[in-house]
């Protein structure tokens, strides 16, 4: 009888999370204790990752490639802040051509190694006037335009619920860990609202107006599938989006990919200790 889809899938996981203990050294009882997603131009964070491992995801059993610019698509392991972390340097996105499945595939894979708090990064446009370029927004909430929803299909028992509350996408609890760590190291940081859309073109003046109407504060094209399979099965997520352009309308200047990942380069020099100092924080917790 053949496999179902799921039945596959959750095959994959669990093949690929065995495959990156065995590179790692981990034994099939060890916890991953932190999970991250380097966003666009942001993959150098890993450098503070000591004793690290780096796996290129095209060496992994079942991952895609990221095909991104500025997504160096590689998994790092080792340690941060007296804390295992598995860092992606890179992402998928939906605009590649990917289902919204396999955008979130890592997360399940992150999840199949133990982790339980997930930080998740990104370059977004700001939709306000008091970002500005290279500046730093914790994610208070999001909204998703992404359709259809990554947890659309089968629901197996055991899975996690079949219709996941969202109030509490993003934890309160890692959210002032967050501003505490940002204010001791004198980051200028704020919380605000992120909206997803699949992209992969910027968008327009008129869609930035409507997006701003919706109360979202920046706008990007990921991390919001990520955080609702997360949630799904059970973990803790921060977000951390770095301001890396204002939306269209907002300046005089055309957007494009480029200054995106000057920006974020830039802003990883801030971000880096910023997540040092976080992984510390949770060790103490």
């Amino acid at each position: 009888m053949a496999q179902s889809k799921q039945e596959i899938s959750q095959s994959q996981v669990q093949r690929a999370g065995e495959f990156l203990r065995g590179e790692a050294g981990l034994t099939p009882s060890s916890r991953v204790d932190l999970g991250m997603v380097l966003g666009s131009g942001l993959g150098e964070v890993a450098a503070s990752v000591e004793s690290g491992r780096r796996i290129p995801f095209d060496v992994i059993p079942h991952f895609p490639v990221a095909t991104v610019e500025g997504h160096q698509g590689a998994v790092v392991l080792g340690t941060m802040g007296g804390l295992t972390v598995c860092c992606l340097q890179g992402r998928l996105h939906y605009y590649e051509g990917h289902s919204l499945e396999t955008v979130t595939f890592p997360i399940r894979v992150m999840a199949a190694l133990g982790v339980r708090v997930l930080i998740l990064t990104n370059a977004a446009g700001s939709l306000s006037r008091k970002f500005r370029a290279g500046d730093l927004m914790i994610v208070r909430d999001h909204i998703g335009l992404f359709l259809p929803n990554p947890l659309r299909g089968p629901n197996p028992r055991g899975a996690g619920p079949r219709f996941p509350d969202q109030s509490r996408a993003w934890s309160k609890r890692l959210r002032e860990l967050a501003a505490a760590c940002a204010g001791d190291l004198g980051i200028r940081i704020e919380e605000g609202v992120y909206v997803a859309v699949p992209g992969p073109s910027f968008e327009t003046p008129a869609e930035v107006r409507m997006l701003r109407n919706m109360g979202a504060d920046a706008v990007g094209m990921s991390t919001v599938p990520e955080a609702i399979v997360a949630g799904h099965l059970g973990m803790e997520c921060l977000g951390i989006s770095v301001i890396a352009n204002l939306a269209a309308g907002l300046s005089g200047c055309p957007a494009t990919q480029n200054d995106v990942l000057q920006v974020a380069d830039g802003a990883g020099t801030v971000l880096r200790p910023l997540i040092a100092s976080i992984c510390s924080g949770l060790a103490r917790m």
